[in-house]
């Protein structure tokens, strides 16, 4: 029997008789290769963009006269923009087309970062880091959403663990490029550089991207949207996903935020460029959330989510070490819990969602924004109050959160599972 899809094929104007239905995406196809890769380049520019300047906020307070708490504002400006806007471009998307709605908002935010690396103060910065990460906002859900539609069932988690993995990437080369060419230019040069790495791949992203065979233009009606929401919020495993989300990122935003300020400080006194280079670390996360899909197979997605937040908090531990060696191999095992997480969370969320999937995937990220921006905040204050002990602390309370609720969704699901058989025995 063939899979049942969410949305009706393009119609090309041909015979259904002569033209045969259109297949989903499946691995070994060219479509799936073109399609991975146009979302890889969408995920590389995508976090290349929103954490451009993260690597850079040492340099930022320096030259601008700000503490690391302002400073961060450049990046919690961004993510907190996409986590207020992810939502109701969800909708549009749900009504216009992902690949429309992706298209627009790469255009705007690549073209926002051309203009950033000219803030003349603080405060433009943050007000261009806002309407940067509103516009990114476009990317993320859709992209979910186009991968659950044109891709084969059995085939969406490592689809989307590639997605994520173009994510780490752009994390990484977003932070190496703008450190090396910060350290030889200045923080503004290296803005400019990663907005013309970003350009690039929004080229690749539009030549690469197959059109959506599966999508099927929804209603804008409020109402409608609304009831959508309101059904994916009042599911307990989408709840359940959402928090792990948004606690992930509550870890990684501390974390990376922070990082460079420890680094840059007694006893490392690490230069600019050495400091954007130790986010070639994100290579790891490239592989950790590629291999989602076969931690899943092996292990089930509970036992995935374990296994993550296990090695992300062993990961903090080691990072309160004053031995580089030891910091680096803490920041290796934060990474790969991290991008592991994600991958088996947001997956979950794509799968869970039968109905509105751009809408749950929004939620998602909206959570897991929001998450980011908390922790890059409230990581900053606590670095600038009390040191790097303190950061840790903040993000060993969020991969706490994280095991509650995961141990919550496996009491909760071994009482389903065992509620039919009483209730037999009651008949």
């Amino acid at each position: 029997m063939p899979p049942v899809h969410t949305g009706a094929p393009v119609s090309t104007g041909a015979s259904t008789a002569s033209s045969p239905a259109p297949e989903p995406h499946s691995p070994g196809r060219p479509g799936y290769r073109r399609m991975s890769f146009a979302l890889f380049a969408a995920g590389l520019a995508t976090f290349a963009l929103l954490y451009s300047t993260q690597a850079l906020l040492p340099a930022i307070s320096d030259d601008l006269g700000v503490t690391a708490g302002q400073a961060s504002w450049t990046v919690s400006a961004a993510t907190g923009a996409l986590a207020l806007f992810v939502l109701p471009l969800s909708a549009l998307s749900e009504r216009f087309g992902r690949t429309r709605m992706m298209t627009w908002s790469m255009a705007i935010a690549v073209g926002v970062a051309l203009l950033i690396p000219f803030a003349p103060n603080l405060e433009w910065l943050v007000v261009l880091r806002a309407v940067q990460g509103a516009a990114i906002a476009g990317i993320p859900a859709s992209a979910m959403a186009y991968l659950a539609e044109e891709v084969r069932p059995r085939a969406l988690v490592a689809a989307i663990g590639l997605f994520v993995a173009g994510n780490s990437i752009g994390g990484m080369s977003g932070r190496l490029v703008t450190g090396w060419a910060a350290q030889l230019g200045g923080w503004r040069a290296g803005l400019a550089a990663v907005a013309v790495m970003a350009l690039a791949c929004a080229v690749v992203f539009l030549v690469m991207l197959p059109r959506a065979r599966f999508f099927r233009p929804a209603s804008l009606n409020p109402r409608a949207v609304g009831r959508t929401v309101t059904g994916h919020l009042r599911d307990p495993l989408l709840l359940r996903l959402y928090g792990i989300g948004a606690l992930f990122m509550t870890v990684f935003g501390a974390v990376y935020t922070v990082i460079g300020y420890r680094l840059v400080d007694e006893p490392f006194s690490l230069g600019q460029g050495v400091i954007g280079s130790i986010f070639l670390i994100y290579l790891v996360g490239t592989v950790s959330s590629a291999a989602a899909g076969k931690l899943v197979a092996r292990t089930g997605r509970r036992g995935a989510l374990y296994l993550a937040v296990t090695t992300t908090a062993l990961g903090l531990l080691l990072s309160l070490s004053d031995s580089l060696v030891t910091v680096v191999l803490g920041l290796v095992l934060i990474t790969a819990g991290f991008f592991a997480g994600h991958a088996v969370a947001s997956a979950a969320v794509s799968r869970t969602a039968k109905t509105g999937r751009a809408q749950a995937s929004a939620l998602y990220q909206s959570a897991y924004y929001l998450g980011s921006s908390a922790g890059g905040t409230l990581g900053a204050l606590a670095y600038h109050e009390a040191g790097w002990a303190a950061t840790v602390g903040i993000a060993l309370l969020a991969v706490l959160g994280v095991v509650s609720i995961t141990l919550y969704g496996t009491h909760a699901a071994r009482a389903q599972r065992r509620m039919p058989a009483s209730a037999a025995g009651a008949r």
